[in-house]
C-alpha cells in the first residue's frame, strides 16, 4: 500500500478522498489530511467515520503534515500559488508528490519545482486526468502513429465553462490576481492546454486577446482568443470563456492526410486517399478535390479520470510503473497560458522561449493592486525565494 497525505481538503482534496474511500484506488491508503479551516477537518473526520475507514492523522497546515512524516506521498490540492512551495518542501523532506493542476502560476517558479523533483529522485506526477479520456487517448495514438501526416491546423473552441456570479462569490481567492493568479486559463483550461501541447508540441510564437472581467465583475480574464504558429507553418486557434451559455467543446485538427474532430464523446476522422500535397501536384481539374472518407473512430469507451491517475502514481512508487503525466510536463501547458497573458499585457506576439521573469514581474504588478489582499506566506506556505 502507498500511504498518502492530502494537503488541502477543499473540492479536489475531498473528491480524491471519496474515490479512495470508495475503493477505486485499492493500493492507496490515506494516513494524513491537512487543511487551514477547522470546518473542513471536521468534514473530513465525518467522511472517514461514515466510510468506516481508519482515521488518518489530521493537521492544521500543510507544513505540519510534512513535518510529521505520517505518509510516504502527498497530493497537493491547495490554491494555485501553494503548489510550488509545498511541492518543493515535500521533495526536500523525501516525499513522492502528486500536484493538482495547474503546475503553478509562473513557469519561472515551476522550474524550481521541477529541479527539486529531479534532485530528490522521488516520483512526481501531475493530475492531468483528461489524458485518460478515451477520445483524447485515441487522438494522441493516431497522431503519434504518423498515419495522418503533419499537422496543418489546430482549432479548439472550449466555452463550456459557464460560471454565474455566485461561483465567483463562493471564495474570496477566486478570480483574483493575488488569490488565483489568473482566470479561465489558469482555473478551467489547464487540462485543455496540457492536451494541446501533448498532441501538437509547443508553438514557436503566440498572440492573444484577453478580456479581463468582460462577463463578470472580476479582475482576471474570462474571455480568450489566441493564435499560435508552429515551425512547420501549422497554426492554432484557441478560444475559451466562462461567459458563454450554452457553450461549445469542439476540437478540430487538420493534417496532410485528413482531419480529426472531437465533440462530446465522439471522434470523427475525414480520411484522404493521399496527402493533399500529392493530390494537388498531379490534379488537372480546376475545382478538383482528393475526396475523403468519413469514419466514426472506434473508441474503447474507457474514461477512468482521477482514480486512474492516482493508481498509476501508486504503481510508479510501488513498482516503477509509468505515470499518466510526469510532473515535469506540467510546465508546458502553463507556458502556453503565461505566454497568452504576456501577449495580452504587452500587446505583442510572444515567441518561445519567452522572458519568464518579465511575465512574473507583470503578474506581481497586478497582484499588488488585487482586490484580495492576502499574506501569501501565511495562506499558502513558506514561499520565500519563490513568491
Amino acid at each position: 500500500m502507498l500511504t498518502l497525505g492530502i494537503i488541502g481538503f477543499g473540492n479536489m482534496g475531498t473528491g480524491h478522498a471519496k474515490n479512495i474511500l470508495a475503493g477505486k484506488c485499492p493500493e492507496i491508503k490515506i494516513t494524513a489530511v491537512a487543511d487551514l479551516k477547522e470546518a473542513r477537518i471536521a468534514e473530513a473526520k465525518k467522511m472517514f467515520a461514515e466510510a468506516g475507514a481508519e482515521m488518518p492523522e489530521f493537521f492544521s497546515s500543510g507544513e505540519e503534515l510534512l513535518a510529521a512524516k505520517k505518509c510516504e506521498s502527498v497530493i497537493i490540492c491547495v490554491p494555485h500559488y501553494g503548489h510550488v512551495p509545498f511541492a518543493v518542501e515535500a521533495f526536500a523532506k523525501g516525499y513522492h508528490v502528486m500536484v493538482e493542476k495547474p503546475a503553478g502560476v509562473c513557469t519561472a517558479d515551476v522550474r524550481v519545482m521541477n529541479k527539486a523533483a529531479k534532485e530528490s529522485g522521488k516520483v512526481f506526477g501531475m493530475m492531468f486526468n483528461q489524458r485518460t479520456n478515451c477520445v483524447y487517448r485515441k487522438i494522441k495514438e493516431m497522431i503519434d502513429s504518423g498515419e495522418l501526416g503533419a499537422m496543418r491546423r489546430f482549432n479548439w473552441i472550449i466555452t463550456s465553462w459557464y460560471r454565474p456570479r455566485a461561483y465567483y462569490d463562493s471564495g474570496d481567492w477566486r478570480a483574483t490576481w493575488s488569490g488565483e493568479g489568473g482566470g479561465v486559463l489558469l482555473n478551467q483550461c489547464p487540462h485543455q492546454l496540457d492536451l494541446w501541447q501533448w498532441f501538437c508540441g509547443m508553438p514557436r510564437k503566440i498572440s492573444a486577446n484577453l478580456h479581463f472581467g468582460k462577463w463578470h465583475d472580476i479582475e482576471v480574464e474570462d474571455d480568450v482568443t489566441a493564435y499560435a504558429e508552429y515551425e512547420n507553418g501549422a497554426t492554432a486557434v484557441f478560444v475559451t470563456s466562462t461567459g458563454d451559455y450554452p457553450g461549445t467543446n469542439r476540437l478540430e485538427i487538420t493534417f496532410d492526410k485528413g482531419k480529426l474532430v472531437a465533440e462530446g464523446k465522439n471522434l470523427t476522422l475525414w480520411k484522404l486517399p493521399m496527402a493533399e500535397q500529392e493530390f494537388s501536384a498531379v490534379n488537372e481539374v480546376p475545382f478538383g478535390t482528393p475526396g475523403c472518407e468519413k469514419i466514426a473512430v472506434e473508441l474503447d469507451g474507457e474514461n477512468p479520470q482521477h482514480p486512474a491517475v492516482l493508481n498509476a502514481f501508486a504503481d510508479a512508487v510501488l513498482r516503477g510503473g509509468k505515470l499518466i503525466a510526469d510532473g515535469e510536463e506540467g510546465i508546458n501547458g502553463l507556458m502556453l497560458s503565461n505566454a497568452m497573458h504576456l501577449s495580452a499585457w504587452t500587446g505583442k506576439p510572444v515567441e518561445f522561449p519567452f522572458d519568464e521573469e518579465l511575465f512574473k514581474a507583470e503578474l506581481m504588478k497586478r497582484v499588488a493592486t488585487s482586490r484580495r489582499k492576502t499574506n501569501v506566506k501565511e495562506t499558502f506556505g513558506n514561499t520565500e525565494g519563490t513568491y
